[in-house]
């Protein structure tokens, strides 16, 4: 079993129109709610394709009632914290050229009482985990220090941990001896204080953070795909996406291919990378089904060029 975390989950209404016009009335041609925040998409990805997970999120107001509801509809296996914040609401935009505009809340602050209560579900339910996957902003309230806390506690009962992340609790995650770190391109380029501007570059970020303390580094590139550095040595892969819709989850869907499928060495980056194609090619944040899976696109390169130039976005 793959338990997630999400500390500020959200309820995602994406919307699709001809073009964004700012100051216009426009129609959306197709609309989507969804239950939103990284590690809920990672555990709707599992489950789509018939991967035990189950997911820990702090709920309150009616938003965090309608975000258990969605969960439970999609009959997601769901530990959920009461707050006595509002869960917060996020706006998608999608454009037929597969441009992306987001609009996300801060989310509602979490008391320190209410962290220690989500701390002591997720160490609960790590019992039975094969993996315990943190994802996603930390909401307001919570400091790194408590955050690398539970970190530091769920790796030192030895559980596996995953942490997708930024700024400074993608670090914490680091410094905890996280088994799995997966950053984006802009995340990564933060956590290492530098520009990323080729392969090479990328491959001597994920090498620092693995010298700071995780085990392996998948770093997510966009169109540019993704490259996974662990002890056993440097892969990079793509798999092209003929129609994109909407690159919401895409990365969460990555990360959820890459667990389900072992977490180690090619096969489990090419299973990434199909998953994530083929969250690119749906609509909203929807998690890709079996019969949307195309593993044939997949590319992989074991000896990558480190002079190759990587896409600014």
């Amino acid at each position: 079993m793959i338990l997630t975390v999400t500390l500020n989950p959200s309820v995602d209404r994406a919307l699709e129109v001809d073009e964004l016009l700012r100051g216009a009335v426009l129609r959306a041609a197709d609309s989507h709610i969804d239950p939103g925040g990284k590690g809920v998409n990672v555990s709707r990805a599992l489950l789509a394709n018939g991967v035990r997970s189950t997911a820990v999120v702090p709920a309150g107001g009616a938003e965090g009632e309608q975000l258990v509801d969605l969960l439970k509809g999609e009959g997601v296996d769901l530990v959920a914290v009461p707050i006595t914040g509002r869960t917060r609401s996020n706006i998608t935009v999608a454009e037929p050229d597969g441009t992306v505009t987001k609009i996300n809340e801060a989310g509602p602050v979490l008391s320190t009482a209410e962290f220690a209560q989500v701390s002591d579900a997720v160490l609960a339910a790590a019992l039975e985990a094969d993996w315990v996957v943190i994802c996603g902003s930390l909401p307001p309230g919570p400091s790194v220090r408590a955050f690398a806390a539970l970190c530091e506690r769920l790796v030192s009962a030895g559980a596996r941990l995953a942490v997708d992340s930024s700024g400074p609790a993608l670090l914490a995650g680091v410094d905890a001896g996280a088994a799995l770190v997966k950053p984006n391109r802009e995340e990564l380029a933060e956590a290492v204080g530098a520009e990323l501007t080729t392969l090479g570059d990328v491959l001597d970020a994920c090498d620092r953070l693995r010298k700071a303390g995780a085990g392996t580094v998948l770093a997510s590139l966009g169109a540019d795909g993704a490259v996974l550095v662990e002890e056993s040595g440097v892969l990079a892969g793509i798999s092209p996406v003929t129609t994109p819709r909407s690159t919401v989850g895409a990365g969460d869907a990555l990360l959820a291919g890459f667990l389900a499928a072992g977490a180690r060495g090619e096969t489990a980056l090419i299973e990434g990378l199909a998953w994530g194609a083929a969250a690119v090619s749906l609509p909203g944040s929807r998690m890709p089904r079996p019969q949307d899976l195309d593993r044939t696109t997949v590319r992989l390169d074991t000896h990558p060029d480190p002079s190759r130039p990587i896409s600014p976005h």
